[in-house]
Order: C-alpha cells, then structure tokens, then sequence
C-alpha cells in the first residue's frame, strides 16, 4: 500500500539530507580506499534502506515501485558506489524470493535481507551470458533431495559480502534456451562456493564485483525458487523492477551532474567574463536538462504503470536505455 504523502516527503526528505550530508562529503575517501566507510552502512541500516522493497511483515518498508524510484532519484545524487551496498537487497537479490519464494523461504531470508544483517546477491551473469541470459551454462542437476551446481558466474554485484545469491542454473541441460533454468537460494556459506578477488574497475570505486564459482555446490531442494525450468521467468521479473530502480538512479545522478555544471559555469571565466554567459554553455545546460526531465517523466510513468498492475517489460527496457545513455 502506498505512503500517504506527508509520509512519503518525510522519507524522501530523510533520504536527501543523509546522501548530501554524510554520503556527498565521503566521497573521495570511498573512491580513494575502494571502501564505503562502515558507520555509512550502519546509517543505512537504522533507515531501512535495505528493505525498500521487502514487505512490511518481513520487516522492510514496503515501499511501492513509484516510491522506490523516488528514493532510488535522491540516492542517485552522489556516488553510484552508496546505493551499490543496498542495491542488492533492495533489487535483484531479495525480488525474487518476495516474487517467488514459498512461505517457508519468504520467513527464512526476508527478514534478514531487510535489516541489512545479510547481503544478497544475483548470480545471472556468466563469462558467456549477460544480456543473453538464455544461454547460461552453470548446471544444478538433481541427486535425491539435494541439487549439485557446477559453473561460474562474472561480475557478480556484492558477491565478496554476500551471505546468499539468488542463483541461476540449468536444471535440465537438454533444454536449450530459457526453459531448462530454475532459480535457488544459495548460502554463501555452502560447501563448493568461494568467491574470487573483486575485479578492478575505471569507476565506483567503493562498490565490488567479483567471479563465484559453484565446485559441485549441494543445495537442498527446499531452496529451490518456485517451480522447475521457472527461473528464466523468475529472472525477467525482477530485471522489471530492478530497471525501473536503476533508472530512477540515472536520473538522480543527472540532476547532480547539472547542478556541478551549472556551479561551474557560473564560476569559470574566460575571455573577461563567466562561461555561463556563453549560448553554446547554455544550450549543452539546456539539452542535459530537457534529457533529464524527460528520463524523470519516463521512469514514473513505468512505475506507476507497474504499481497499477500493467506489464512493463518493455517500458521498464525502454527507460533503463534512455535514462543510462541520457546521464552517460
């Protein structure tokens, strides 16, 4: 159910001051130590920025795809690197067992998802499928009441804290394409996971991907996300949602990116006067902004969509790809 609107200013509000007043400050130290500083994770933490999309009964906020994006748009105002730590939990990691996961697992995992006091992850991507999921070869074959996983998985998100991934493998390797995948809940702790060293990257610094390799993992049955050859579905779901939230925080980011520029220009002089005074500065100004508001526009009209109950598979793509290339 929806905040009613003083609520959901109140929230908005909370967001905005905690990322310009502890996040935009640390961020030159989270880049230079390639860490995000622990008493920041702790704050998150106590306001429930784990749990923006986990049910209100498990312990996290509930909050509807309109108002998550509309958190996702204040966190965007600084470091990708911040909304990376709860990115997972929020997203990709804990959806599919909100969207998916029996009674049984929603009790096990969600509430600790929520707080924070675990780290989810989503085990999609491999060294031969990304945007092709389709083709993964990572296999969960069954042995009694148990599934063994063999395969590596590339550029996981948050892999190096995770205390689970959302995994998913072929279960019937027969079946070519999307209908031989189901989705598991795998511990970190399980024998045959380890994870490898977080891969060095251009930018983010502060937010960690890393390789996970399956040795012959044994997960039991009962981890399983819904039903057999499910997970191609399961995994489109999520990728709806998590879109949506990705957009929200390219168009945050934008908005942080004019307000420097525009800081800029009204500071920088050449040929005797500010920069900003030029019609070329001004027209680039004028495009990133009628971008920006045209991205913003887009991304609340798909979330609102979704809170309707509308598909928007294709509108949550559409404003995933205007709103990266827009802030890019």
């Amino acid at each position: 159910m929806a905040l009613d609107a003083e609520t959901r200013e109140h929230l908005l509000e909370t967001v905005r001051r905690f990322v310009r007043e502890k996040c935009v400050p640390a961020e030159s130290k989270t880049a230079e130590d390639d860490l995000v500083p622990d008493g920041i994770v702790s704050e998150m933490r106590s306001l429930g920025l784990f749990g923006l999309s986990i049910p209100t009964e498990y312990g996290g906020l509930g909050l509807t795809m309109e108002e998550e994006v509309l958190v996702a748009m204040e966190l965007g105002h600084t470091s990708p690197a911040f909304r990376s730590v709860i990115g997972t939990n929020v997203g990709i990691g804990s959806q599919g067992i909100v969207m998916f996961g029996s009674a049984a697992q929603k009790d096990e995992w969600l509430p600790k998802l929520a707080s924070g006091d675990m780290v989810a992850s989503f085990a999609l991507t491999e060294p031969g499928a990304g945007s092709d999921a389709a083709s993964l070869r990572t296999t969960a074959l069954k042995d009694g009441d148990h599934y063994v996983i063999k395969g590596t998985k590339r550029f996981i998100t948050n892999a190096s804290r995770a205390g689970m991934f959302t995994l998913l493998a072929r279960t019937d390797p027969s079946r070519k394409g999307a209908s031989g995948i189901s989705a598991f809940i795998v511990p970190a702790k399980t024998e045959g996971v380890s994870i490898g060293r977080p891969e060095k990257k251009m930018g983010q610094q502060g937010a960690h991907i890393s390789d996970v390799n399956f040795d012959n993992a044994r997960v039991p049955e009962r981890l399983r996300l819904g039903a057999e050859g499910e997970g191609f579905k399961l995994a489109m779901q999520v990728l709806d949602r998590g879109r949506l939230h990705i957009s929200g925080v390219c168009v945050g980011l934008a908005g942080r990116l004019i307000a420097e520029c525009v800081r800029y220009a009204n500071e920088r002089e050449q040929f005797g006067e500010k920069i900003g005074n030029f019609q070329l500065i001004q027209a680039m100004l004028a495009d990133s902004q009628t971008e920006a508001y045209a991205a913003r526009s887009m991304v609340l009209d798909a979330a609102k969509k979704r809170d309707s109950g509308e598909n928007v598979t294709m509108e949550s793509a559409c404003a995933k790809y205007f709103a990266s290339e827009m802030v890019g």
